[in-house]
């Protein structure tokens, strides 16, 4: 393990207390703000709310109608959310899938907080060198994404397993069924898929058997509309459902996993049986703090999206967001500025926290978050901007992260909650098949290069090691403790900002649901500031420049979000409008 950074060189900082402390419809999306009445006093003595129904927003109205159905037989929150992951395998294969891992969020009706680690990890005879080639440069991206090189031992089905044993209601083989279905029986191709299938046919009809599934004699991607049946897909789960984790992570599945990947591996270390075998979801210390009046958890290391968004949002609390209102650019401008502080500290400090020591307090002190606040002016853009704490030791890390990727939330009847971000990475991960679902490509979010000018990037490639990650499943409770919203994005890098803007137009701007989820996206990584094409931040590019912004360009961003609000003691819930997702109701 490396430990190049001392928690020494920190000291300087005070430590935070997080939580280190502590047949379905589709929904109306209701035309009020989040409520939020009651007040901190009264905390306390708050009895949790008892929901009409449950619900379950998801970017797939056939897995947000299996997680339903879940829940109408008497499922929790949790075997909604293992149903919901294993439905969106079947239709939204480019996404996620079991092939892939991810991040989860769970809560009681308490407000009692769990973070769940279900991300891939490397082999565990991969080395820092695995994506450059023999003069030491780094890969081209799509060189290193199709094949075996690119594949992470894939971590949902354990993170279903530990999570089903503590939260489970009904029994596992039965949050199986929706999904089984599906695959058996069919599915009509959407809009989106068949874009999909269109756009990545380099991954997608990489291997043999995905061609015979998804695409046509002529080698033509199916039409939008078109059945798509996956009958090994089906048989697959039908083992899993029968024989639990061990039958992915041990025997046949593990064997051909091991086998294909290995064969498609052309150098550096391969993955093995036993790589699968040794692999466990972890739960994680959960990362929560007070933005103005709310309580807001996140996921930690090995992802930066509790970091990230937690940071963006308190270091403009010293500015009056409500009073601007989202039509500013002002508004949009100090967001901006906020993002660039927190994705310099984000670059430089986050990665697997069981590899390098992830400075997660210091990063969200509130004094430190104040000091980096101080930095931001309403009038003006910060000629640079670096990272916060000392780091002598580490060095910038950078490249593309995620993209495949879904987001969905449950809310159940009694209030419990959850938020998993689900990925295999780029469209459809890999590019291999194995059982009728694709394996991830997880091991191109480490940075390539693992060290510069003699200093090591944090979020390099070693063995075991779990790649970072911006997946930042969301969990909100007002002033009175109860539960506000429960939110999480796809897109990469961007999933961050999705979710700032969707907390910032719920809690700052007073937005329904849905309409804080049709803002637009302002996404700044570094000092190029990316708004979203087409939407009304492009007419406020020439005021953004005004205000001192060298770069401002509109791009295409892979948005979509997923979230459910409460409202005055009813669920709401809502889609990414850029997306085909939608809330169902139990």
């Amino acid at each position: 393990m490396s430990r190049s950074l001392t928690w020494g060189l920190l000291a300087p900082f005070a430590p935070l207390s997080l939580a280190l402390s502590g047949c379905a419809t589709p929904t109306t999306n209701g035309a009020q703000p989040i409520s939020e009445t009651a007040s901190a006093a009264s905390a306390a003595t708050t009895q949790p709310e008892v929901f009409d129904k449950g619900m379950v927003s998801a970017a797939d109205p056939r897995a947000a109608q299996a997680g339903a159905e879940i829940l109408r037989r008497g499922g929790s929150a949790t075997d909604a959310a293992i149903a919901t992951m294993l439905a969106l395998g079947v239709v939204e294969p480019q996404s996620s899938g079991i092939g892939g891992g991810g991040f989860l969020m769970l809560a009681d009706e308490q407000g009692n907080v769990e973070s769940w680690d279900g991300r891939e990890t490397a082999p565990k005879a991969a080395t820092p060198a695995r994506f450059l080639d023999g003069s030491g440069q780094p890969l081209p991206f799509r060189t290193a994404v199709v094949g075996g090189r690119s594949v992470g031992v894939p971590g949902n089905i354990a993170l279903a397993a530990r999570i089903h044993a503590e939260h489970g209601r009904l029994p596992w083989a039965d949050l199986f069924q929706p999904a089984i279905r599906l695959a058996r029986e069919g599915y009509a191709l959407s809009k989106r898929g068949h874009d999909s299938l269109a756009r990545s046919p380099d991954t997608a009809a990489h291997d043999p058997q995905a061609r015979a599934i998804y695409y046509g004699s002529d080698g033509q991607p199916s039409p939008v509309g078109a059945t798509i049946r996956n009958p090994a897909l089906a048989r697959t789960l039908e083992r899993l459902a029968g024989e639990g984790a061990d039958g992915f992570y041990k025997g046949i599945i593990a064997r051909a996993i091991a086998e294909k990947v290995a064969a498609e591996t052309p150098s550096d270390g391969k993955l093995t049986e036993p790589d699968l075998a040794a692999f466990t979801a972890k739960k994680r210390p959960e990362v929560c703090a007070r933005y103005r009046v709310y309580r807001i958890c996140s996921m930690g290391p090995p992802s930066s999206g509790a970091t990230t968004v937690l940071a963006t949002l308190i270091q403009l609390e010293g500015f009056d967001l409500a009073a601007l209102g989202p039509g500013s650019p002002v508004a949009w401008h100090l967001i901006a500025e906020s993002e660039r502080l927190a994705y310099a500290d984000r670059e430089l400090f986050l990665g697997d926290p069981d590899f390098v020591p992830v400075p997660v307090e210091a990063l969200l002190d509130p004094a430190y978050l104040r000091r980096r606040g101080a930095l931001i002016s309403a009038d003006r853009t910060m000629a640079k901007v670096s990272a916060g704490l000392p780091a002598p030791h580490l060095a910038r890390g950078e490249g593309p992260e995620e993209h495949g990727t879904s987001h969905f939330v449950v809310v159940d009847r009694q209030g419990n909650t959850a938020s998993w971000t689900s990925t295999i990475e780029s469209a459809f991960g890999s590019g291999i098949m194995v059982g009728g679902f694709y394996l991830n490509n997880e091991l191109t979010d480490f940075s390539f290069v693992p060290e510069k000018d003699g200093a090591i990037v944090a979020n390099r490639v070693e063995g075991g090691k779990r790649p970072r990650s911006s997946m930042a499943p969301t969990l909100v409770y007002g002033p009175d403790g109860k539960l506000l919203l429960v939110v999480g994005a796809a897109g990469g890098a961007t999933i961050p900002v999705q979710v700032i803007r969707a907390l910032i137009g719920s809690l700052d701007w007073k937005l329904p649901v849905d309409q804080a989820l049709a803002l637009p996206v302002l996404f700044a990584p570094t000092d190029t500031i990316n708004v979203e094409k087409g939407s009304r931040l492009e007419a406020m590019i020439p005021a953004l420049t005004a205000l001192g912004h060298g770069s401002v360009r509109a791009i295409e961003m892979p948005l979509k979000t997923n979230a459910v609000a409460v409202v005055d003691g009813r669920l709401v819930g809502a889609g990414d409008p850029r997306s085909e997702g939608v809330a169902v109701s139990q």
